[in-house]
């Protein structure tokens, strides 16, 4: 089997095995999760690295030299993991053990659910409390559509970063792709922000997420609009409306899942710094309720099986070749 069969076929397995039992809550408080052990690293690094006292270029310099240790340093083991094993059905059941925590299918279903639950129950308080795990916003001061709204946003955005960019790195890269990708996307979810602190020092970090994110940031998008009821509705609002989003990644899973659905998504939005402006995505649409939110649910879980088929006859195709 060809190197990419191989990594189909243990991306898919790993998949799979997230899908049916997630990161479980004993084997986290055992040994953690290798996403906290990444953040460990990169916390020393911004602790030692990142002082206030030097100049902009330096303190750039410094988060580039840690960005890149960072990553090398998680994916060297994959590396000599990856070079060690067999490509028998062995080595792929070890593989895709690996490749396994870096996957969120699970978790991110988990997630959202818990947000749906009360929300349906017109429980907004406690709709507000799950939805404050999962974005950055004030929940305090969302109303229905709002803590909705915020929940798809995180699913579609989520989808792409936790999911299919992985699965992406690791199918064409094999188990150090999708380890790589999974310190780049840390790094800049703990040092990729515009603040005083983080500006320079994780410049380096926010621009190579946004490059590795690319390619599955559009993928996710056009899976969403494939597998939704309104295809070409979802694709019009995605060619769109995705290129106004703040990001240059996350607009396109959002504005297809907006069409899909057929509401409006980001817009106006409330951080602990203030009010900001954002673009509406669909903006002539009406806001979602909580029935929409279940809608995206059930697209996010069509999507998802729609990816594992595709990596399923991806490894089957070429094993035959």
């Amino acid at each position: 089997m060809s190197l990419i069969g191989f990594s189909a076929a243990a991306m898919a397995l790993a998949m799979l095995i997230d899908a049916v039992i997630g990161w479980p809550a004993r084997l986290y408080a055992w040994i953690g999760h290798p996403v906290t052990w990444i953040g460990a690293v990169i916390s020393g690094c911004d602790r030692r690295l990142n002082r206030e006292g030097d100049p902009p270029a330096r303190r750039a310099r410094a988060g580039m030299l840690a960005a890149l240790a960072v990553i090398v340093l998680a994916s060297l083991p994959a590396l000599v993991a990856a070079l060690v094993l067999p490509h028998d059905l062995a080595g792929l059941i070890v593989t895709a053990l690996l490749a396994w925590p870096l996957i969120a299918t699970r978790s991110m279903h988990d997630h959202v659910t818990a947000v749906a639950t009360p929300l349906s129950a017109r429980d907004l308080d406690g709709a507000r409390a799950a939805v404050a795990m999962i974005v950055g916003r004030d929940p305090a001061l969302l109303d229905t559509p709002g803590v909705t709204r915020a929940a798809i946003e995180s699913l579609a955005e989520n989808t792409s970063d936790g999911i299919v960019a992985p699965l992406f790195w690791g199918l064409l890269l094999g188990l150090p792709g999708i380890v790589a990708y999974k310190a780049i996307n840390t790094l800049d979810s703990m040092i990729g922000h515009r603040n005083a602190r983080h500006t320079d020092f994780g410049r380096f970090a926010a621009k190579l997420d946004d490059a590795v994110n690319w390619p599955a940031a559009r993928l996710t998008g056009l899976l969403f609009a494939l597998v939704s009821k309104r295809p070409l509705r979802a694709l019009a609002v995605m060619r769109r409306d995705a290129r106004h989003h703040r990001s240059p990644n996350a607009g396109w899973p959002e504005a297809a899942m907006a069409g899909a659905l057929g509401v409006r998504l980001s817009g106006p939005r409330s951080y602990g710094s203030g009010i900001r402006d954002e673009p509406w995505l669909n903006g002539a649409a009406p806001d979602p309720q909580a029935r929409d939110l279940e809608d995206g649910l059930a697209l996010y879980r069509r999507a998802m099986v729609a990816l594992l088929i595709m990596l399923l006859a991806i490894a089957t195709l070429l094993a035959l070749a």
